[in-house]
């Protein structure tokens, strides 16, 4: 096999890397293989192949990954927890300092109250505050207590 060949069976394997990682790392690593290919393909010595196929990935890596990076990051999208806060609830069991349950976004989740002493009745609109493990923190609206069966 030709020097380009082995160069370009590189690049190919690198990608393959790539596709499992999405790091970028592996891509800066293929994008060097193939200018040691096309460095090849016209005649050009194998230590100038190399050195030239680490130079463009380096290259790559710290000036084209970044920006890379950026492109891919799905900024806005919350996911877990993230996407829960803030987000409003509807009490199905009286909520209180230690128990209770809320049906967010149509999952039930345990919850209890932001501010101890309260408690807020079934069908009372909530928000989620924060989660703690598998319980939502929850209080109602603007900290109004919305159907509070005590104070």
């Amino acid at each position: 096999m030709p020097d380009w060949g082995w160069w370009v069976l590189g690049a190919l394997v690198l990608l393959g890397v790539e596709a499992l990682t999405l790091d970028l790392v592996f891509a800066s690593l293929a994008v060097g293989a193939v200018v040691g290919a096309l460095l090849a393909a016209i005649g050009v010595p194998v230590l100038g192949q190399g050195i030239a196929a680490v130079a463009a990935a380096l290259l790559t890596l710290f000036l084209l990954r970044p920006v890379g990076l950026r492109l891919l990051k799905t900024e806005g999208t919350e996911t877990n927890v993230e996407a829960l806060l803030g987000k409003p609830a509807v009490v199905i069991e009286r909520v209180d300092a230690r128990t209770g349950r809320v049906k967010i976004g149509g999952e039930i989740w345990s919850a209890r109250v932001q501010r101890p002493g309260h408690e807020l009745a079934p069908g009372t609109d909530v928000i989620v505050i924060s989660i703690d493990g598998a319980t939502a923190i929850v209080d109602a609206p603007h900290g109004e207590p919305n159907g509070s069966v005590g104070e």
